[in-house]
């Protein structure tokens, strides 16, 4: 997970802020610091003036011009740069459609009929084995078909199926039913009321061991659009994370089940109980995060997919905030499906910060970069 927190002189590994040598020439940038991007002159008394942060968010602007250029660049939807090399890559387009329909009540974008017939089409062959070199995987089709089921149940008409994507599954459902294994059956119809009498699997199904058998109970209520409680949330994430050293242990549940589950959530937007739920589970397993000395903490939270059609102005916000002395937190990671857009942390890998920072790391540096301030 990406963990940074943003100040002038460590986040972005620039030069310290120069005083200027004299106090009548407040927020002037000095000659040298003309000479060094990303220095901002400091007046006598070392305070940071409105034309010092003028001059770093000038830098910014010519710095993110250009770290957006190479971010798109090497945008892992065209490149194999952040995929790690054991990672299989996704069926392009099942996930071009997830990028469409796994998504929120409003931002939701139905599938054009020509573009639901070819993703059917992808899945039913790859489910017959023909396609070898870009099968579609359990986690791709647990998601996909949770976001129509979770579309079809509860979202508002203008995001619901189109009459494309009605026709498309009226055609390839009789024989994707077939083909598909019984949790992916489950997760298209799970009360059979969306695919008619080819949807009988999804009412009888129950899933395999104790722990897909408390997911399957909790996934009915979410592919119906509904929210679990705190505990139902810990009970089910103690059973299905894979908590513990990479690798050393396999999801206890099936992939599709799992990843169903959590764009479901996603999609259904967690409640507050919910997040709390997550959160919980996570520090019960990990311990409670380390908790800062600080005045105030301002905390950026951006989605972790990232963003693919406009300019995101986060990161240098909280820049020019640090310069100011409030402390602020980033955090995320540096790539994630289905959008795979730039995220602040391949911009700041781009800029040479550390983007690997432990919870402790990060307490220590809002510490010593707040008292940098107070100092100055």
């Amino acid at each position: 997970m990406t963990l940074a927190s943003v100040a002038m002189n460590s986040l972005l590994l620039r030069p310290l802020p120069s005083a200027t040598t004299s106090g009548s020439l407040v927020g002037r940038v000095s000659p040298a610091a003309q000479r060094r991007p990303g220095a901002v002159a400091w007046p006598r008394d070392g305070r940071c003036r409105r034309g010092g942060v003028a001059a770093a968010g000038a830098w910014m602007e010519e710095a993110g011009t250009a770290v957006l250029e190479e971010a798109v660049r090497r945008n892992p939807a065209l490149s194999e740069s952040y995929r790690p090399a054991g990672l299989p890559r996704p069926n392009g387009t099942v996930l071009e459609a997830q990028g469409r329909v796994c998504t929120g009540p409003e931002q939701t974008r139905p599938l054009g009929e020509e573009q639901a017939m070819r993703v059917l089409d992808t899945i039913l062959r790859s489910a017959t084995g023909e396609l070898k070199d870009e099968p579609v995987s359990s986690a791709q089709l647990g998601a996909f078909f949770a976001g129509m089921t979770i579309r079809a149940n509860c979202f508002p008409e203008a995001t619901q199926w189109s009459e494309g994507e009605r026709r498309a599954m009226s055609l390839f459902w009789p024989r994707l039913v077939h083909v598909l294994p019984p949790e992916v059956k489950f997760i298209a119809d799970p009360e059979g009321t969306i695919m008619g009498a080819n949807g009988l699997t999804g009412p009888r199904y129950i899933g395999q061991g104790t722990a897909e058998m408390r997911l399957v109970g909790a996934l009915r209520e979410v592919l119906a659009g509904g929210h679990l409680g705190y505990e139902e949330i810990q009970c089910v994430l103690k059973d299905v994370l894979p908590f513990g050293s990479m690798g050393a242990s396999s999801p206890s549940v099936s992939e599709a089940l799992l990843a169903a589950f959590l764009i479901g959530q996603r999609m259904n937007r967690e409640t507050d109980r919910e997040l709390k739920g997550y959160c919980l589970a996570f520090d019960d397993e990990l311990g409670p995060p380390p908790i800062a000395d600080v005045n105030s903490l301002t905390h950026y939270g951006e989605p972790y997919d990232g963003n693919t059609r406009f300019f995101r102005s986060t990161l240098f916000v909280a820049a020019v905030r640090a310069c100011y002395g409030e402390a602020c937190l980033l955090h995320g990671v540096e790539w994630m499906p289905p959008k795979g857009g730039i995220t602040e942390g391949q911009m700041l890998k781009f800029m040479g910060a550390n983007t690997h920072l432990s919870p402790t790391q990060a307490k220590t540096l809002l510490e010593v970069c707040v008292q940098f301030c107070i100092l100055c």
